[in-house]
């Protein structure tokens, strides 16, 4: 139960696996949305953790990214519909400046993130949660996904690119049930789309079905 009052608008939290296709499926709801990669620290931040055993900065351990900041950016946006957010260059890793996202009168808008599900409990708090969804879809799938889309960004090197992706096609099943834990609910893209579209005319968790 939440102990503060329904805010203007609420957010759904869409986590996954890197590569899962958590932005395709944000841009496909047509909802407005926080991308929740911008609040990365910087890659001089001392306090980054490291790969166990490697001097690689672990981009995928929670204590890179600065949790706290991104939920009063989300904080903001329920109450007041804009926030002030970073822009975050990823093959920089680092902060290369900030932008206002403007949501406008809509009741609901997505965060979407590898981390998100770091924030369900504090979101649901403080009344602004309307739906944590994490999408999966298969090691293999995903780790090829994720390695094209890197690599045509030129996100980090390829040694780099390649190490992680086999770190994370290893740990992918862990990674999502620790985000289902945490109380994301696992799904395919269309369930998704679904859930996105039934909080979006505010019916209820439990009457929502997967879209067609």
């Amino acid at each position: 139960m939440s102990i503060h009052p329904p805010s203007p608008a609420r957010v759904v939290l869409l986590c996954g696996p890197s590569g899962s296709g958590k932005s395709l499926v944000a841009a496909r709801s047509g909802l407005p949305v926080l991308r929740l990669d911008d609040f990365y620290k910087e890659g001089d931040d001392p306090t980054l953790p490291l790969v166990a055993g490697s001097s690689d900065i672990d981009w995928d351990h929670p204590e890179s990214w600065d949790a706290a900041v991104a939920v009063e950016a989300i904080a903001r946006l329920c109450a007041t519909g804009s926030a002030p957010v970073p822009v975050y260059d990823i093959a920089l890793s680092a902060r290369t400046g900030a932008e206002t996202l403007d949501i406008g009168r809509t009741p609901l808008f997505i965060a979407e993130g590898i981390f998100a599900a770091e924030i369900v409990d504090r979101c649901r708090e403080l009344g602004l949660l309307a739906d944590a969804l994490c999408l999966s879809r298969g090691p293999v799938k995903t780790f090829r996904r994720r390695f094209l889309r890197d690599l045509q960004e030129g996100r980090k090197s390829v040694p780099f690119l390649l190490r992680r992706g086999w770190r994370l096609m290893r740990a992918e099943r862990t990674i999502v049930a620790r985000q289902v834990s945490l109380g994301a609910h696992p799904c395919d893209r269309d369930e998704a789309l679904g859930r996105m579209a039934a909080a979006a005319v505010g019916r209820p968790a439990h009457d929502r079905t997967p879209a067609a």
